[in-house]
């Protein structure tokens, strides 16, 4: 019988097949768990002469994570570079409808598809999952829409399986938590402006800078909801005081902690309930 690691190493050889039969391909590159794990196979499939990553840095994206790309693209020796790129910039986004993430998909995609041909590589690809399929992603919408491929989800991998494969590689990234555009801290409807996002950018990166790796701040206009795992709340209470003065300079008037703890798109719950599990993947 067919052993979990077998079935895992087998999807890698398919996963490498896939990339090989690309050619030359641009990455786009967060440095998130998955485009780490895609780049990394890239690199050692296809060679760092036929691989391009692209992080797109912009309002949206806080500065820990581009510096941990730019860091992280170096230990790998991939050819690397650094986009700028404006999400609000985009008609209808700043309104925050709830496919707000198929407008900044495709807006990506308006730069890394030129990059691309201007460049002489044959394929974009970005780091959608198995784990993304049956779900609401408006950003599998926009990308089958320009051409753009995924591969690990071509090769049916799993977030728990490049988890796995991450760390039998040495990646840094195998645990690192999930992170999601700074926007989806914003519920729907409330426009975003640069304001709140530096603010929860701010707010999120002191508590992370406290030792709280999976964290949240959610904006509800002059409100900061803080969700940290349940297991972790008391740490929260036990610097409360330092917490709350460093969001009240921040600019919150209100300071709150999530007694639920973190959840992914938790934003989504005051949706209609048939609207919920449509929503669940757009809000991290």
């Amino acid at each position: 019988m067919e052993s979990m690691e077998q079935k895992i190493e087998q999807k890698y050889e398919q996963l490498g097949d896939i990339l090989k039969s690309m050619g030359k391909v641009v990455v786009a590159f967060s440095g998130g768990v998955d485009s780490a794990f895609l780049l990394k196979a890239a690199l050692e499939f296809m060679g760092p002469e036929n691989v391009l990553a692209i992080t797109a840095d912009s309002e949206t994206y806080p500065e820990r994570e581009k510096y941990e790309a730019i860091e992280l693209a170096k230990q790998l020796n991939a050819p690397h570079e650094v986009i700028h790129t404006s999400e609000l910039d985009i008609p209808g986004y700043a309104e925050n409808p709830t496919n707000r993430c198929y407008f900044c998909k495709n807006s990506l995609f308006d730069h890394l598809i030129p990059i691309a041909k201007q460049r002489g590589f044959e394929h974009v690809v970005f780091g959608a999952i198995a784990d993304d399929l049956g779900e609401h992603r408006p950003g599998l919408q926009a990308a089958h829409e320009r051409g753009v491929r995924a591969p690990l989800l071509e090769a049916g991998i799993k977030k728990s399986e490049i988890r796995h494969l991450s760390r039998k590689f040495g990646l840094k990234t195998w645990d690192k938590p999930s992170f999601a555009c700074l926007s989806s801290r914003i519920p729907y409807g409330e426009v975003i402006t640069a304001q709140k996002l530096s603010m929860i950018d701010q707010a999120e990166d002191f508590l992370i800078q406290l030792g709280f790796r999976q964290v949240r701040v959610r904006q509800h206009e002059n409100l900061a909801r803080i969700e940290v795992p349940v297991t972790e709340l008391a740490e929260v209470l036990a610097v409360a005081d330092t917490v709350h003065a460093k969001l009240k300079e921040i600019g919150y008037a209100y300071v709150t902690l999530d007694l639920k703890g973190y959840r992914s798109g938790s934003l989504n719950e005051v949706l209609p309930q048939e609207q919920q599990a449509v929503q669940a993947a757009a809000q991290g």
